[in-house]
C-alpha cells in the first residue's frame, strides 16, 4: 500500500523531479565549472524560479487528481448544484511564474459555477497570487508603482504593468480600515501619565521653512595711508565681540 502511493507520487512529480535532476548534471558539468559565482547566481536564481514553478504546477496537478466530488453542493442563496464536471482550469500567476489549476465545477442551469477547491487552496478572484499581490504591497511602499514593477521582475522573472501593481497593492490594503479599530488599545487609567517622544531625524524639510544661519562676520575696511593705528597693546585692552552676538 505504501508502495503504490510512492509510486504515485513520484509520478506525479516526475516533471520535477526531471528539472532538478538536469540542474544538477549542469552544475556537476564542465561549463559551470569555468563560471564565476556571479554566473552561477544568476543562472540558478533563473533555473531555480522554473523548478519551483514546476514542484507548485506538480503539487496542483496532484490535488486535482484526488479531489473527490461531494454530494452536494450550495450557493449562499441555497441553490444547488447538481452536475459535476472534472478539469476545468484557471490561471493563476505566482512568484514562481505562471501556473494552471484544474479542480471540478459544480453547475445549474442559469447559475454561475461553482469550484469548492478554489476556496480550499484560497484562490484570489483575480489572477495574480496572494504572494504577488504582498510582494507588490511591499516594493510600492519603497518608490513608484513602476519601480514596483521593476523590481519584482527582478526577483520573480513575473512581468507587471504599473497599473497592474497599483491595483495589488490597493487589494492588499483592503484590510487596513478594519485592521486598526481591531487592534486598538484600551483606554490607560486616569493614574498613568502618557508621553510621546518624537524624532524629526531624517524628515525632509522645505528651504523656506529652514531657520536662517548667522550672518557672517565682515572682514576689517583696509586703513588708508596715514591713518592712526592701534598698537596691539591698546587693541588688547578692549574686549570684541562678533557682530551677530547681541
Amino acid at each position: 500500500m505504501q508502495a503504490d502511493a510512492s509510486d504515485a507520487t513520484d509520478a506525479a512529480f516526475a516533471a520535477s523531479n526531471a528539472r532538478f535532476a538536469q540542474l544538477v548534471d549542469w552544475l556537476a558539468g564542465d561549463q559551470a565549472a569555468g563560471m564565476t559565482h556571479a554566473q552561477l547566481e544568476e543562472r540558478l536564481h533563473a533555473d531555480g524560479l522554473g523548478l519551483l514553478r514546476q514542484l507548485l504546477q506538480d503539487s496542483l496537478d496532484l490535488r486535482a487528481s484526488r479531489e473527490q466530488r461531494l454530494d452536494q453542493v450550495v450557493d449562499g442563496d441555497g441553490h444547488q448544484r447538481g452536475t459535476a464536471e472534472g478539469a476545468h482550469q484557471r490561471r493563476l500567476a505566482t512568484v514562481f511564474g505562471d501556473v494552471v489549476v484544474s479542480r471540478m465545477a459544480y453547475r445549474a442551469r442559469g447559475r454561475a459555477n461553482l469550484h469548492p477547491a478554489d476556496a480550499a487552496l484560497n484562490l484570489p478572484a483575480e489572477t495574480h497570487s496572494h504572494g504577488l499581490r504582498r510582494l507588490a504591497a511591499v516594493e510600492a511602499a519603497r518608490g513608484s508603482f513602476d519601480d514596483a514593477a521593476q523590481a519584482i521582475g527582478r526577483a520573480t522573472g513575473v512581468r507587471l504593468g504599473t497599473r497592474q501593481v497599483e491595483q495589488l497593492a490597493a487589494r492588499a490594503a483592503a484590510d487596513v480600515d478594519a485592521f486598526y479599530p481591531a487592534h486598538a488599545p484600551e483606554p490607560a487609567p486616569a493614574a498613568e501619565v502618557l508621553v510621546r517622544s518624537f524624532d524629526g531625524k531624517g524628515v525632509v524639510m522645505r528651504p523656506e521653512g529652514c531657520a536662517r544661519p548667522p550672518p557672517r562676520p565682515q572682514p576689517a575696511a583696509s586703513c588708508p595711508a596715514g591713518c592712526p593705528r592701534a598698537s596691539s597693546g591698546t587693541a588688547s585692552r578692549w574686549p570684541r565681540s562678533p557682530p551677530w552676538t547681541t
